[in-house]
């Protein structure tokens, strides 16, 4: 059984590339990420081809997962990062990033971050605020910048088909800038003499199904830039969709491609994919801890929860559950949760699941992208550890042990 070009089950057992997950977790323990570097790269190569007819920037959000091993090997693939924070800046520099092929975005960018940016040479600052024109104009007189690279963030009220907390070009986001205020700022550019005012940026939002929504976004922005002859940008924003179930499959990107093409086709074109990248790259192994029946229910208790993989009790997001050995039985409808003292702390809900027993091992699948970017030490749990197989798939290694907190 073929899951995707990198994981599948091989005689029984789950495998990621050509290494049994269940020996790879007998040995690191678990909870812990693995890591697939040759699907990320198959991934991030397979969008690239299908946005060279618009000559795209593809710049990787770092948020999604700032694995430092793949954050460098995209960083040796030429691609670009998109940051959210001066962390991130960080560290896509310290995996050999360039900094001219780093965009900053982030609604809430501190003055200390801004100044950063500008200082180590960001190639772009997204901006959401007036106020931060004053603070990257200060900070590039503070170190000599000639020409800081900005596109403004236009929320273009466009409402996406998708979960309304992964929402964020509607009108009531507070991501962005209206059009009006986009345009009383580009009135008086001339206020800010070092700044470049060079693009459109637009991000409505994420696993975004329906192009026409990404369209009717871009059109705004066009629409905005159109006067501004300096303006020769367009900043497309991430969002791409996964498959996060096994029946489905994520639209082809082919069609809206062509779509931009045919309006993108005077402007220089970026793109902040994440997601789209890491998600199918990576599971999360975890161990049945308990098995209780209870109020006419079965609950697997395991020692991966919110803490490890939050999505699930944060937009009731559905991972797919596989046992690292294939079970021969259908199994029955369960309840799969974590050891967290939050009753939200559900990693699977209503699930027909295989039989599990206590010791068993499972995988949650699709968990490469806002998996161990959001773990947490709440309940003063340690850190999952996170595992990487290489790009050739010869071997695997433990990036990251688990984070035992010290006593004093």
């Amino acid at each position: 059984m073929v899951l995707n070009s990198s994981f599948r089950y091989v005689g029984g057992a789950l495998q990621v590339d050509d290494f049994a997950l269940e020996a790879i977790a007998s040995e690191v323990g678990t909870p812990v990420y693995v890591y697939s570097l040759r699907r990320v790269l198959g991934n991030y190569r397979r969008l690239r081809r299908a946005f060279a007819p618009l000559s795209a920037q593809l710049h990787y959000s770092v948020k999604a997962n700032g694995n430092a091993a793949i954050v460098e090997a995209l960083a040796k693939q030429g691609s670009g990062f998109d940051c959210v924070s001066g962390g991130e800046i960080r560290q896509a520099l310290a995996a050999g990033g360039a900094a001219r092929q780093i965009v900053f975005a982030g609604v809430g960018k501190t003055r200390a971050e801004i100044e950063y940016a500008v200082e180590r040479g960001v190639g772009w600052l997204n901006v959401e605020n007036a106020l931060e024109l004053e603070y990257i104009q200060a900070a590039a007189e503070r170190t000599g910048a000639e020409s800081v690279l900005v596109a403004l963030r236009l929320n273009p009220e466009v409402t996406a088909k998708t979960h309304p907390k992964i929402a964020t070009g509607h009108g009531g986001a507070k991501f962005g800038m209206t059009a009006a205020v986009i345009h009383a700022l580009l009135a008086k550019r001339n206020a800010y003499p070092r700044i470049n005012f060079a693009g459109i940026h637009i991000h409505i939002g994420s696993q975004l199904g329906d192009s026409q929504a990404t369209i009717r976004a871009v059109e705004k922005a066009l629409e905005l830039a159109r006067p501004y002859p300096q303006i020769r940008a367009i900043n497309l924003g991430g969002g791409l969709p996964v498959a996060y179930q096994f029946a489905e499959s994520p639209p082809p990107v082919d069609e809206l491609v062509q779509a931009l093409s045919s309006r993108l086709g005077e402007y220089r074109v970026l793109l902040e994919p994440g997601r789209a990248i890491v998600a199918d790259a990576g599971a999360l192994l975890a161990e049945v801890l308990y098995v209780k029946r209870q109020a006419g229910q079965v609950f697997y208790i395991v020692d991966a929860g919110m803490t490890d993989l939050l999505r699930p009790a944060l937009y009731d997001a559905h991972h797919e559950v596989l046992p690292l050995r294939k079970a021969s039985s259908r199994g029955e409808v369960a309840q799969l949760v974590g050891p967290v003292c939050e009753s939200t702390d559900v990693l699977a809900r209503d699930r027909l699941l295989p039989p599990l027993q206590v010791g068993d091992k499972i995988a949650l699948m699709t968990a490469g992208a806002y998996g161990m970017a959001m773990a947490s030490n709440y309940n003063a749990r340690p850190l999952p550890a996170e595992v990487l197989v290489d790009a050739a798939g010869a071997g695997w290694r433990a990036s990251r042990s688990r984070n035992l907190l010290p006593e004093k």
